[in-house]
């Protein structure tokens, strides 16, 4: 499936800019192959605007906000949080203002980010309740962008059968490769999936487990969400809760913005921010040598046959059968590069 390609999907929410990153100023930012610019209005709300002046083009990210306004650099349009034109400087005092205006995007502010949905939603953000959980810290974690495609991160999340080879270096067993099955049950978001895992506990790694044993589980309760998000919750037998919460945000077709927070029941001098991030990089930056390695037009079709499957890749088919069903109750065919031709994608 090429994502940007498949029009229904641009009515889900996606996590964009961080909220901390539009307070100087706006911000560019590349959605589903579409140029878009973040702002802040004079509320202090996060606004979304195409990346274009109506008047000659020119990307508003490279202007300025004025009192909750976005200016244009080129000309000193001024547009206001609904992409309407709201003054022309170079138009005489006192004359009625043409009805100009720039295209505007569903924003809201959640989570430390805002997430915009391109077209008309099709159902809420999903809710993260630790997020107003004193009993919780929110830690921003990662903000990358991966050469893969949001698919490919969203079924690895539910793979357990590379744990012993991708992630051998972290916390993986080479000499238990086979994996754990997940208990599945479908939902109208997606579905949520639970487990136990068994997995090495090296020294360094005492203090995000809470576990001084060489080896620890893991009780997951684990969430997928239309399309491209998913919660991670791993409960360790110390009684810690490691949460991990990660949207796949579409760029382009083969590129990704990687959103990762963490939740924890514990505090900093528990366990520092610093450890917490250094043990998930190490973990995701496994991942990623190998996700984009992948070829990013990941087929949903399995009658296609281009993926051959085993009994573990069951949750990352659930995912499949899901979206292509989303696909055709909207009227779309899933569109891939053998349909429409492309060959100079990144993962081939």
């Amino acid at each position: 499936m090429l994502t940007t390609r498949q029009k229904v999907l641009r009515r889900f929410w996606y996590a964009t800019v961080p909220l901390a990153d539009l307070s100087d100023g706006p911000k560019p930012f590349r959605l589903m192959g579409e140029d878009i610019v973040l702002f802040l209005d004079a509320e202090g709300a996060p606004r979304a605007l195409q990346d274009r002046c109506c008047h000659r083009t020119a990307k508003l990210s490279k202007g300025w906000c004025d009192k909750g306004d976005l200016v244009c650099g080129y000309h000193g349009w001024r547009y206001d949080g609904t992409g309407a034109v709201v003054a022309i400087p170079q138009q005489a005092p006192g004359a009625a203002l043409p009805d100009f205006c720039a295209r505007a995007y569903g924003c809201q502010a959640r989570y430390g980010y805002a997430w915009v949905a391109l077209d008309e939603p099709l159902v809420e953000l999903f809710d993260i309740p630790e997020d107003r959980d004193p009993g919780f810290r929110r830690i921003f974690q990662f903000y990358d962008q991966w050469n893969t495609a949001p698919l490919r991160l969203m079924e690895n999340s539910f793979d357990n059968a590379h744990f012993a080879f991708v992630h051998r270096g972290t916390f993986g067993d080479m000499a238990q490769p086979r994996p754990r099955v997940y208990k599945i049950e479908e939902t109208d978001y997606g579905f949520q999936a639970t487990t136990i895992v068994d997995v090495v506990n090296p020294p360094h790694a005492v203090a995000i487990t809470g576990d001084p044993n060489p080896t620890t589980t893991r009780t997951m309760h684990n969430h997928w969400y239309l399309p491209f998000a998913r919660r991670m919750d791993m409960l360790y037998p110390s009684g810690i809760r490691h949460i991990i919460i990660n949207c796949a945000t579409p760029v382009e077709d083969g590129k990704i913005q990687l959103i990762q927070l963490l939740y924890r029941n514990d505090t900093e001098a528990e366990c520092s921010t610093e450890k917490l991030i250094a043990w998930d990089r190490a973990i995701i930056e496994e991942d990623r040598e190998i996700l984009e390695a992948t070829d990013c037009d990941a087929i949903l079709d399995v009658s296609r046959r281009v993926e051959m499957h085993m009994a573990s890749d069951r949750p990352g088919l659930i995912m499949r059968q899901r979206l292509l069903a989303l696909l055709r109750a909207h009227g779309e065919e899933e569109i891939s590069r053998q349909d429409e031709g492309h060959r100079d994608l990144p993962g081939i």
